[in-house]
């Protein structure tokens, strides 16, 4: 069956905006005090947990979510707003933002409430760290042939497999997993997948390093040996977690971290070239600027229906697929465009190391999220074309 793709006509509210103001002071404030080092969250880690604490003791940690989970709730554009200034800052949101952005979510839909009272509060304290165990050594981000094993076992089951690409996994408290209960069926190869939540410091857990190309430690493989998870870590539908993954992916996809991760790179190369650009150079920013103000709206517009209740996870993946494009052709388009600045060091160092690291991290924007293969066949059997 087919569905429309929709992005409603949707506007940051006053709130928003005047909550802006409050986050980029206390950006200012961090920055002042020696808080975080921009260009060192570029280059090394954005993994912060004293950090995180801190914007937790703001509210700005689960802030959609009940209060008497430690939350505030408030809206999901004014989470966006949170978002885009720490991103565009550089932020070190790595320790609370899988938590903030997906995985306390899921807890507060699935989860038993003495889950939801232990848990909750301590990711909006920014204590609590997670990962997403969903990509594996043979299926990557097609989920639905993911083969870990979780197998019933007295008072819960034993998982035994492997996960990759599991992003800070070597930093976290919680995984959020996604494990074969059950073989899938002839008709419907999605059966069988239910979530758990899984407290990795513990006994039947390896966790290896996988480093990218510019030699950081940022995702890793999870190998599980008769791991047992108790009974009431399953979160929700025992083999029907599918739906509970997809859904879970439109927060992950649609966020304006899925294209403004490379975005130091455009505010390099303005610097580098002056407020006085040739015309070349001034039409070539001119276009990043139309593209990336593209994507904002757009991302946006997922996050006001994700506000009004919806689900949109087709456009939650046409945000992710083409905002990674667009950051990955980043650094490119900005080595075209500087070829003609002059090479004086003052005026060029910084651009041509951040410009380095960009482009070798590239390729891992890709994998993050769901490949651009897999998000169009979404896209593409969302609109009845497979």
């Amino acid at each position: 069956m087919s569905q429309a793709i929709q992005f409603d006509p949707i506007r940051l509210p006053p709130e928003a905006e005047e909550l802006r103001i409050e986050v980029r002071a206390f950006l200012a404030e961090e920055l002042a005090n020696g808080g975080f080092d921009p260009r060192s969250t570029i280059l090394t880690s954005a993994f912060d947990k004293e950090f995180s604490k801190r914007v937790g003791a703001k509210g700005w940690i689960g802030m959609t979510w009940p209060k008497k989970y430690g939350g505030q709730e408030r809206s999901f554009l004014e989470r966006y707003v949170v978002t885009e200034e720490f991103r565009v800052a550089n932020a070190p949101t790595a320790a609370h933002f899988t938590a903030d952005r997906q995985s306390g979510p899921v807890l507060l839909k699935y989860a038993p409430e003495h889950i939801k009272q232990e848990v909750l509060p301590a990711i909006t304290r920014g204590e609590c760290t997670f990962c997403i165990g969903m990509s594996e050594p043979n299926s990557g981000s097609d989920l639905f042939a993911a083969s870990t094993r979780a197998t019933p076992t007295e008072g819960g089951y034993l998982i035994n497999g492997t996960k990759l690409w599991t992003s800070n996994a070597h930093q976290s408290d919680f995984m959020i997993g996604l494990f074969r209960t059950s073989p899938p069926t002839k008709e419907n190869r999605r059966h069988g997948l239910t979530q758990f939540l899984v407290r990795l410091k513990q006994p039947g857990i390896t966790i290896n390093p996988v480093r990218n190309m510019a030699h950081k430690h940022e995702f890793n493989e999870v190998v599980f040996e008769d791991l047992f998870i108790p009974e009431d870590h399953i979160l929700g539908e025992v083999d029907g977690a599918w739906k509970q993954a997809t859904s879970e992916l439109a927060y992950e996809r649609s966020g304006p971290e899925r294209f403004l991760e490379t975005y130091y790179v455009l505010t390099e190369l303005v610097r580098v070239l002056g407020d006085k650009p040739d015309p070349r150079a001034a039409e070539g920013i001119g276009r990043l600027v139309a593209q990336v103000h593209t994507l904002r709206r757009m991302s946006v517009s997922v996050n006001g229906m994700l506000q009004a209740g919806k689900e949109p996870v087709l456009e939650g993946s046409i945000v992710k697929d083409v905002g990674t494009i667009w950051e990955q052709t980043l650094p490119d388009k900005a080595r075209s465009l500087s070829a003609f600045v002059d090479a004086e060091p003052s005026n060029r160092a910084t651009f041509d190391e951040v410009l380095q690291y960009a482009t070798t991290i590239a390729p891992k924007l890709t994998i993050q999220g769901g490949t651009t293969e897999v998000l169009r066949g979404i896209i593409a059997r969302g609109l009845g074309l497979r």
